[in-house]
């Protein structure tokens, strides 16, 4: 009897990852129905992260809260309580950004709006968790549908963002135009645990790798705007008390920015969510390990949920596979074991985004065959 630890990645606009594991496992164990299974689905910080959380960690809850969504209209959603331990007896609330605040709130295709989406519905969850008292906090700030500085969770965690005259500015990016003054005395304090921040990239705030310049387009920011917002995010930097060039500090439209001047802490998010869910002690007691995302490429490697989990895997001396929707020309994928395209299994890329989640169990099938 073997051992089976499945830790994918979501594969994003097809199946979370907390889906995508349990459909791995489903197929595995259809083939090996006397292994045994573990599914601990990854995340960097993006969306999913509640539901890896939620399905890796015994006794996690989640807490339904309604909040300001990025259209400036209500939006359900939920934080996770995760159970108490000894460095955090009143537990640890999950916030992500993606479900509160995210580009996928937006709609398919997304109504996007590069000057209007701001994170206010973050921060109200984020406020939701402190209300609860929690001991500390983990957000995932991925998958952002604005450029706001973090402007709007820090006004719904009590700042003030005025104009020359004193007034609130608009939420979103719009709001920097007019930006003349920020308060920072009534922001609730930090939990006693701190707050540590889930990102997958470390850009700076401003810059030609800066949060307007890199990612403002996906936003649906022209040139001017990008050049505008670039501006705007350099001129409210030195309002607040957080390094620009911080690694992370342009992540989520510039959100890492405001969490820095907060008192938060960022870190890489693969590495922390591995860590929060156990991943290698699991790992330790496994025969084989399972992971993957919706597309493998030459910058997969650089930091994503499967490369950590790969490391993981090497250093324990487990053999690796790598499921992924598509497996780019550029990606090296010496260090698996084995590696399923669902692109390849279903016979096309429009086939495998048709019907993902019966073809992720086939993947997991196949792989049981071939390493069982």
């Amino acid at each position: 009897m073997h051992t089976v630890v499945i830790a994918p990645d979501s594969f994003k606009g097809t199946v979370g990852a907390a889906e995508a594991a349990a459909r791995l496992g489903e197929g595995w164990a259809r083939v090996r129905p006397h292994d045994r299974v573990l599914l601990l689905p990854m995340a960097d910080g993006g969306e999913g992260t509640v539901d890896a959380f939620a399905t890796a960690v015994d006794g996690a809850q989640r807490q339904a809260i309604t909040v300001t969504g990025p259209e400036g209209t209500p939006v359900e959603a939920a934080w996770l309580l995760l159970p108490a331990t000894s460095d955090a007896p009143d537990g640890t609330g999950v916030v992500e950004l993606a479900s509160t605040s995210g580009i996928e709130l937006l709609g398919t295709p997304p109504r996007l709006r590069p000057l209007d989406a701001g994170t206010r519905g973050f921060g109200e969850a984020v406020t939701a968790a402190l209300d609860h008292g929690v001991s500390r906090l983990v957000l995932g700030i991925g998958s952002s549908a604005s450029t706001d500085g973090g402007t709007g969770l820090l006004s719904a965690l009590g700042a003030r963002f005025t104009d020359a005259a004193g007034r609130p500015v608009a939420d979103g990016g719009r709001g920097l135009a007019d930006l003349a003054s920020a308060d920072l005395s009534g922001l609730r304090p930090l939990p006693p645990g701190g707050v540590t921040v889930l990102s997958d990239v470390d850009n700076p705030l401003v810059g030609a790798w800066g949060a307007a310049a890199v990612f403002g387009p996906q936003k649906g920011a022209s040139p001017g705007e990008v050049q505008a917002l670039d501006a705007e995010l350099a001129r409210f930097a030195q309002l607040l008390p957080a390094d620009r060039a911080a690694p992370g500090a342009g992540a989520a439209g510039g959100a890492g920015f405001g969490l820095l001047a907060w008192g938060a802490t960022l870190v890489p998010g693969a590495a922390a969510v591995a860590e929060l869910i156990g991943l290698s002690a699991a790992v330790g007691e496994a025969s084989v390990v399972l992971t993957g995302e919706g597309s493998y490429d030459g910058q997969s490697a650089a930091g994503k949920a499967p490369a950590h989990v790969a490391a993981i895997a090497h250093a324990a001396e487990v053999a690796v596979a790598l499921v992924a929707g598509r497996v780019a020309g550029d990606a090296d994928v010496s260090e698996f074991a084995a590696t399923v395209s669902l692109a390849d299994l279903a016979g096309s890329a429009d086939a495998a985004m048709a019907s993902p989640a019966h073809w992720l169990t086939e993947a997991g099938a196949a792989l049981a065959g071939a390493l069982g």
